[in-house]
């Protein structure tokens, strides 16, 4: 996942991991699914007063994070056919996704942490300002 954390159905997730095979058929590889549907959603419908309970079962959900890893492949195949494998799937699910392997920087979020990038590095403020600026925003506590 690389925009924002959504939510994705428990059918989706089955529609992505069925692309999959279907693109990887007749290979020799394993498929695993990192993340469970294990969130109820549930809806009253259009048009219906407040109150009067929860609602009816609708379909199962998963909450999916930020830099959260979705499918996970393990065989001898080629990459470019695992990537479009990949990219077929990534179609088919909302959202945008990214192809990450076994050796790619670590992620913190939406920022990949390069060789010599710290946690504090990525932490700290982006923009650093003078300190007039900083200091005109402080509420003084003595009246002029």
């Amino acid at each position: 996942m690389r925009d924002h954390d959504r939510r994705i159905s428990a059918k989706q997730l089955q529609i992505g991991a069925e692309t999959i095979r279907k693109r990887l058929r007749g290979q020799r590889y394993r498929l695993y699914t990192r993340v469970c549907a294990n969130t109820g959603v549930y809806t009253s419908g259009n048009e219906v007063r407040m109150g009067k309970g929860k609602g009816s079962f609708d379909y199962w959900a998963a909450r999916v994070a930020v830099s959260r890893i979705l499918f996970e492949l393990k065989g001898d195949l080629h990459e470019q056919i695992v990537r479009d494998a990949f990219r077929l799937a990534g179609n088919k699910l909302p959202g945008l996704y990214e192809f990450v392997k076994k050796g790619d920087p670590p992620v913190m979020g939406i920022t990949k942490v390069e060789a010599g990038t710290t946690l504090e590095e990525v932490q700290r403020p982006r923009l650093k300002l003078p300190m007039d600026v900083t200091a005109g925003r402080i509420p003084a506590t003595t009246p002029p």
